[in-house]
């Protein structure tokens, strides 16, 4: 592989470093948990019942209402630029790419979940239904749902994960372990232990596809697309009753399934090809990530956690 220096990116801004994604990821974490109680304060003084279109808009809010005062927060305190943790401008191929990739992911990958799923109820775990996932999505209530599950997380949970999270660890730990760090706190972060494996390989490809691309924008397309579609499909009723498969005949599925995974090893061989010159390793630079993102990990390890076995 094309390995590069930091250097020059580190002569630009000294601060953009493992030790600035550590602490954007542990004060993401302690300000969504704030935000996440004082949601839960307002469903319990409000009476609001659990599954309902209330309860679950505010479960969606959360996570942006925490992610866009850390990221900013973090950046105005190590005095990051736009530019330096959301680089936009990229070669239009990149698109075509993040369209193959993530169209791969949704249709061929589904079965990691179900695996997943059927490992953790040996422990004893109730994994969510599928309606829990949604509220009311009939007619017009479509919009507001698209915006907050579709239009939020895209350009929220991008800007910490693909934006200043990868764009600083990047540059200290290098480029390959930079994406599975990114991978991994991506998955943690959502603390569901039915999609901990799926969210892990996610994570992992919207980070390489904002590597090779150095844009963050392929990734928004990525994650709008995959909560956008998830939306659309369930507001047409292609779930199955269960809301672990698409309805669709047996010859129809494999056809989707085999489509989709020739379109992601394509997806996924294209990134490998690719030119773009990935940043080297700096010494120490990995622990530096992690003794400060250490607070981060630990509170969302215990969440996690408690999401497996019903706690809470």
């Amino acid at each position: 592989m094309n390995f590069q220096n930091n250097e020059a990116m580190r002569e630009a801004n000294p601060n953009l470093n493992a030790v600035t994604g550590g602490v954007s990821f542990s004060a993401a974490t302690v300000i969504y948990i704030f935000v996440s109680l004082a949601v839960g304060i307002i469903i319990n003084l409000s009476a609001i019942e659990t599954g309902s279109d209330a309860f679950v808009y505010l479960s969606y809010i959360a996570a942006p209402l925490a992610l866009a005062p850390a990221v900013f927060g973090v950046m105005t305190f190590r005095k990051i630029k736009f530019r330096e943790a959301f680089p936009l401008k990229c070669h239009p191929k990149y698109y075509l790419i993040a369209v193959l990739l993530i169209f791969g992911l949704l249709f061929s990958l589904g079965w990691v979940n179900d695996v997943t799923v059927m490992f953790f109820k040996l422990f004893g775990y109730v994994p969510r239904t599928q309606e829990s996932y949604f509220p009311d999505i009939t007619g017009w209530k479509i919009i507001p749902a698209f915006i907050v599950i579709a239009v939020l997380p895209a350009i929220f949970e991008e800007a910490l994960f693909r934006g200043l999270l990868l764009n600083s660890t990047e540059n200290g730990v290098g480029s390959i372990r930079a994406i599975f760090i990114v991978g991994f706190c991506f998955s943690l972060f959502h603390g569901s232990p039915e999609q901990t494996v799926y969210q892990f390989i996610s994570g992992c490809v919207f980070a390489f596809v904002a590597v090779r691309s150095r844009s963050i924008m392929p990734s928004v397309l990525m994650h709008f697309i995959n909560n956008g579609l998830l939306v659309i499909l369930y507001a047409c009723g292609a779930f199955s009753e269960d809301g672990s498969s698409l309805v669709l005949s047996q010859s129809g599925n494999i056809t989707l399934i085999c489509v989709s995974a020739a379109c992601f090893v394509g997806g996924f061989v294209w990134l490998i090809l690719d030119k773009t010159a990935l940043k080297k390793t700096v010494p120490g630079e990995v622990k530096n990530f992690f003794i400060f993102a250490s607070v981060g990990i630990l509170l969302l390890a215990v969440i996690w956690i408690s999401n497996l076995f019903g706690v809470g």
